[in-house]
Order: structure tokens, then sequence, then C-alpha cells
């Protein structure tokens, strides 16, 4: 197919036109007093959102030049949003001030890679001071602020701090949407795996349709287990202490299960029998994980272990075992502190290396049902349009939550991008563009201050400068604009915090994709196919 092109000031005029489009629908929610944005589906009612990244992964325009603009803020809105879950109304406005910026100096003749290297170094020096201001949060009433700004709902905020205080910071904390109008909340203790019982023959309470078994033995192996010769010897140790017994398997079939459903109907023995979870590697790591919390040993040929070698000291304990259909879940495993400890912290690090998206989610999972708890938050309201609303600013909340825990909080209100700037002071620039660049990032970082004020009705410009000069005059650098209640105070007295991780992302991500779009030179796209008239019909007869 044929291509057409852009070049140099023509190429640069388009991708701006499209961070416009994108950046100007976007920072209309920015802040308590940002605007809601309608989104049209083709079926039912528009989607409301106050949402910054939902908006813009909706934009797609149909110029195609200036579509590579759009799609290029968007990456640095989604990937701020992936990293920390919050921030990409920031990070927005921040690249498309630096995008401004930088273009009319290089229309001036600056070179863009020079400006390139000062604006990275700039980046380095501003994430540097965001972390040295960052303060961790202490308790349950930062982490209900935190939430709160980050879904401009005091409800919300409480709700999430309940939850995390409930599930600990590793806890698995998921979003659904209810059949009610109000909130509701559901915990899982101890370790839950997403496999239920092999045969309905196991179910112990039928009105719940669940099989409970209490301080039961815990045999764990990754094979399948067919003949009852296997099982057999560990059957006759169990016994002699008690008759709850689970078999964690690749699968229960024949012989094996036979027998095992027979002597439950005879009240021999009261077994459960529950499929491994899990596939190849991850399998045998999850197993590894509920050895090590019930005190067991994965029974593997593996490691040379064979089915008619295991003794009491390789079967788990704990206190409670309740399996459905579909999931069984561990309560209070027996296993040693200090070999869970030490695992938690082996998958923590693993977390830190892998760079797969979905092995980091499922390492999450594994470390939550380790070291915390499972817990789920049902949102509920009136009307359709409404939940879709309330469910994703419910998970925004909880995403910046989360980075706050990890990283700390830092003054809000944009009041941290303020002070960060005097970091610049302390960056050497080689040359004098290296210096134009340093200066288009001192100029973008007051733009979330700028916008914050706008889209509460002020003049942006005004409330820099006297934010500014109060700071100078208290001699306190957490002095800022509420644009809640229209004073000027100390962000954090008055609970105004942002989490630091999401500062620094959309930093971050804002001067890597602004960068960019400075130095394009050149845009490729295809030529759009003129698609032929379509005939008419022949006409009908009369008649």
């Amino acid at each position: 197919m044929a291509k057409q092109l852009y070049f140099d000031e023509e190429a640069q005029r388009a991708l701006k036109r499209g961070v416009d489009i994108v950046a100007n629908a976007v920072k209309t929610t920015l802040g308590p007093r940002g605007r809601n944005v309608a989104i049209d589906k083709k079926f039912g009612a528009p989607t409301v959102t106050h949402d910054g990244v939902t908006v813009a992964k909706e934009i797609e325009l149909k110029d195609p030049f200036e579509n590579m603009g759009a799609q290029l803020l968007k990456e640095a809105a989604t990937k701020t949003n992936d990293v920390a879950g919050d921030g990409t109304t920031t990070a927005t406005v921040l690249a498309q001030s630096i995008v401004h910026e930088g273009l009319k100096v290089v229309a001036a003749g600056s070179n863009p890679m020079l400006i390139k290297r000062g604006l990275d170094k700039g980046a380095e020096a501003i994430v540097g001071a965001i972390r040295s201001l960052s303060k961790p949060i202490r308790d349950r009433a930062e982490i209900a602020h935190i939430a709160s700004i980050s879904a401009a709902d005091r409800e919300i905020g409480d709700l999430i701090a309940e939850v995390m205080e409930k599930v600990g910071k590793d806890g698995v904390i998921t979003v659904e949407e209810s059949k009610g109008v109000a909130y509701e909340t559901e915990y899982t203790e101890g370790m839950q795996i997403d496999r239920g019982y092999i045969s309905g023959y196991f179910i112990t309470n039928t009105e719940r349709q669940e099989s409970e078994l209490e301080d039961p033995y815990i045999l764990i192996t990754d094979k399948k287990i067919s003949s009852v010769q296997d099982i057999v010897p560990t059957l006759e140790r169990v016994l002699q202490h008690t008759k709850n017994f689970v078999i964690i398997a690749e699968d229960i079939d024949g012989e094996a299960l036979a027998t095992l459903v027979v002597n439950k109907m005879r009240g021999t023995i009261n077994p459960l029998g529950i499929k491994a979870p899990g596939f190849g590697d991850r399998r045998k790591a999850m197993l590894q994980d509920i050895a090590i919390l019930t005190g067991g040993t994965v029974i593997s040929e593996e490691i040379g272990r064979k089915l008619d070698s295991v003794t009491l000291d390789d079967l788990g304990r704990c206190r409670r075992v309740v399996s459905t259909k579909d999931d069984t879940t561990f309560i209070e495993g027996k296993g040693e502190e200090s070999a869970i400890h030490g695992r938690i912290e082996q998958i923590r690090a693993q977390i830190e290396t892998t760079t797969s998206d979905y092995d980091r989610e499922k390492l999450q999972e594994r470390l939550a049902k380790l070291a915390g708890g499972v817990a789920v938050i049902k949102v509920g309201a009136a009307t359709e349009p409404e939940l879709k609303e309330k469910k994703h600013r419910v998970e925004d909340a909880l995403s910046a939550t989360r980075a706050a825990v990890e990283e700390g909080v830092v003054p809000g209100g944009g009041v941290s991008l303020l002070n960060a700037v005097s970091s610049l002071e302390n960056v050497k620039p080689a040359n004098d563009d290296e210096r134009v660049g340093i200066q288009i990032l001192r100029r973008a970082l007051e733009e979330p201050t700028r916008i914050l004020a706008e889209n509460a009705g002020e003049d942006g410009a005004v409330i820099v400068d006297t934010v500014r000069r109060l700071q100078k005059e208290k001699g306190d650098t957490t002095y800022g604009y509420n644009v809640l209640s229209g004073e000027f105070a100390s962000m954090v007295e008055q609970g105004i915090i942002d989490p630091a991780k999401v500062t620094r992302s959309a930093v971050q991500n804002a001067v890597s994709i602004a960068s960019m779009i400075l130095t394009t030179e050149a845009l490729i796209t295809d030529i759009p196919e003129e698609k032929p008239a379509v005939a008419m019909p022949p006409g009908g007869m009369d008649y």
C-alpha cells in the first residue's frame, strides 16, 4: 500500500494538534473541581467518567498524523496508570506543556536531541527530589485520606482503608459490580486456591454444598493417583490419629477415587480430594506454597520421592479446610513462620525482577495468599452509568493507595512538583540547549497547579505566584491552594496528599513521551483508500 509522509515542522505541528486534542479533553477532569466527561456508547447510556485514562483511551482521531500524536500522549497516561494506578491527568498535563514549549524553541533553532538530554537530566533531579520529599504512611487515617482524595469521595476512602487494614499491604483486593445500591465487602480468610473437590461425594455440608474438615492431615503431590496401593500406607498412618484427610494431586481417579468414596460412605474415613492448582512450573510453585504454609512436603518423583515413602512428617496440617465445587481455602496453616516469611521474600524478589505483567500479576496473587488475605469490594449504584463511574473511582483509589503504601506520600495540590523545581538549580547543563530543556521542565512543573486552579474557576498564574510567595513568608514548603475551600494552607495539615509513586511516574512518563515527540522529524502513514460508491439497486416495478 502507498504511504504518505510529513516532514520537519509540518510533522511536529500535526503531532502537536493530536496531543492538544487528548490533553484538552483529559485535563478537564484534574482535581476535585474537575469536570466529568461523557463518552458515547453505540448501545445504551453514555459512560460518564472523572478518570483521565478512561477519557484518553476512548480517543481515536480521523487524521492519521494527528492520531499519532494522540496515541503517543495516551501512552504517557496509560503507562502511568499501569505503574501507579493514578496520575494519568497529571502526566498528560506535564507532557502537553513540555511539547508546547519544546516545539517553540525547536522552531527557533534549538537542537531537539540536546533539549531531550536537558529534559532527561532535569527529570532525574525531580524524581530524586520527590523521593526525598516523601513521608511513609503511618496509619489507617492516612490511608483513608489518600483513597478519599483519589476517589473524591470520603465513603470510598474509609471503605478502602478498612479493607486494606484487614488484608494487609500484600493482600489481594478485587473490585466487582454489585446488584444492590450500596457498597459491600467480602473477605476470604487464609489461602484460597481455584480448585474445588474432585467428587460431590466428598461434601460434608449438603446445605452449603461444601466439604469442611477440621484439623486434617494434607498429602501434597504432583502425581496422578489411580491405584489405591499408592495411598493405602499413608491412609493407615493417618487413621491412627484422625479420620480427616486431604489429598492434593494432579488428579485422583479409578480405583483410588472409588476406594476413598466407599470408605467415606461407610464412615471409615473423611477424605477430600482436590486437583492441584495451576499448570506446569506455576503448579509446582503453588504446591510448594501450600506445603510451606501447612508445614508439609511436596511428594514428587523429581526430588526422588514416591507415594509409598510418605510419613506423617511429610503431611501438612491446618486448623480447617473448606472446599466448594470451585475453590478450596486453607485456614491457619501450621507451617513454620520463618519458612513462610522466607517464601514471601523470595516471591517479592521475583516480582521486582520479572518483566512480564502477567507473571507479575500471578506472583502478586501468590504473595497475597501467603502473606495477607483476599477481599472483594462490591460496588452498587442506582443506575448503570453511575455504577461504571463509581467502579472506576474505586479502582483508581485502590491503586493510588497501594502506591502510597509502597513509596510514601508528598504534599498534594501540585505543591510537590512546585517544590521539586529548586532541585533543577543543581543540574549542570553541558550547553545552552540543555539549559533550555531544563527551563522547559521548570515551566511544565507549574502546569498541574495552574490547571487545578483554572478548573476551580481561578486564575492559574496568580495562584502559582501566591503559593510561592506564601511558602517564603511562612517558611513552610507544604503551603498550597485548597481548591475545595478556596483557602491557602498547609496541604499536609489539610490532608491533601498524593502518593509519591504517582507523582514520580507522571514526571518520568511525561518527559519520556514529550521527548519522543520533540525528536520526531518524519511521520509515515498509509494513504486512505478511496472506497468506490455503492451502486444503486435497480428500480422496482410500479403496480
